[in-house]
């Protein structure tokens, strides 16, 4: 396969077609117009036709030609497809930047304070996190790895599971100090419910109803409370003494261990039908970086 000649002279080309001006193209490749008028007279000398017509007056001093409309939209393919190439040579490498994307309670709660060990093990590698309730587009966001809650199913992703979940009542040591009807789940009916909001859109996300309900508890309004679209601000809540949250064991294992907080009625059971997985592109799965990542997210969640 034969290189394209006159790269640098295409990329003025294309950048002065876009802005339809010399100057306006100096200025996003970081040259002088003079130069941008160089490379484009070059790359005409080398073609034998022009590729503008040019004019000093009007609102538009430079218009591509009928044969350079033409052949633009393929030389801008053609630079979109060189750049996902380089892309693709720096993902190769351990070192440089994984782009991680969890969401923001995810990485509060649980990567934040575990980050330092990968990046004890693995200095070379920067992790740029992406924290998002989105479903962001792996490609187009330049995301290289992420923790999705959910079934397990993302169309263009592979999906490996890595904690399940269950789900209980938690509140503040000093509000299960004070309140005097803590005893049993029945006792519920006097306290201030905490809602997670956070992906109660899920389908199978698990509410207080079907804790409740788990528990044989049929008594306890659950209309009322305070709601929260935030897992790690509903544990917070918790913390300070608002209420009663329905806590994620994941979200809530650190707190819980530090005696932040309480588990409430650990003789009723409820695992969730959602789970937190660990996804990437097919295609970049035996990157070094990516791996050492995913195997470091597999070992801390064994740990915990």
């Amino acid at each position: 396969m034969k290189s394209p000649v006159y790269l640098n002279a295409m990329r003025a080309f294309e950048a002065s077609a876009r802005h339809q001006s010399f100057s306006a193209a100096a200025l996003e490749l970081n040259v002088t117009p003079a130069a941008i008028g160089q490379l484009v007279r070059s790359l005409e000398d080398w073609l034998g036709t022009p590729l503008f017509h040019r004019s000093s007056s009007g609102r538009a001093g430079l218009v591509p030609t009928e044969v350079a409309q033409r052949a633009l939209p393929d030389i801008r393919a053609g630079f979109d497809r060189l750049n996902l190439g380089l892309s693709r040579l720096k993902e190769g490498s351990a070192n440089g930047v994984l782009t991680v994307t969890v969401s923001p309670a995810f990485a509060a709660k649980w990567l934040l304070p575990r980050i330092d060990r990968f990046q004890a093990a693995w200095p070379e590698t920067d992790v740029r996190l992406d924290t998002s309730l989105k479903l962001l587009d792996f490609v187009a966001q330049g995301i290289d790895i992420g923790v999705r809650y959910g079934t397990g199913s993302w169309p263009g992703l592979t999906a490996h599971k890595l904690m399940d979940e269950e789900l209980y009542p938690v509140c503040s040591p000093v509000l299960l100090q004070n309140s005097r009807r803590l005893r049993k789940p029945a006792d519920l009916a006097g306290q201030t419910l905490i809602h997670d909001q956070s992906v109660e859109s899920h389908a199978g996300f698990a509410t207080w109803d079907a804790w409740l309900d788990a528990a044989g508890v049929k008594d306890v309004a659950t209309k009322r409370g305070l709601r929260i679209n935030n897992s790690a601000a509903v544990l917070q809540a918790a913390i300070d003494g608002h209420g009663v949250a329905l806590a994620r064991s994941v979200m809530a294992s650190d707190d819980l261990a530090a005696g932040r907080l309480v588990r409430l009625f650990p003789e009723v059971a409820l695992t969730s039908a959602l789970a937190y997985y660990v996804v990437y592109r097919p295609e970049c799965g035996a990157l070094p970086k990516l791996i050492a990542f995913r195997d470091w997210l597999v070992g801390e969640a064994s740990a915990a």
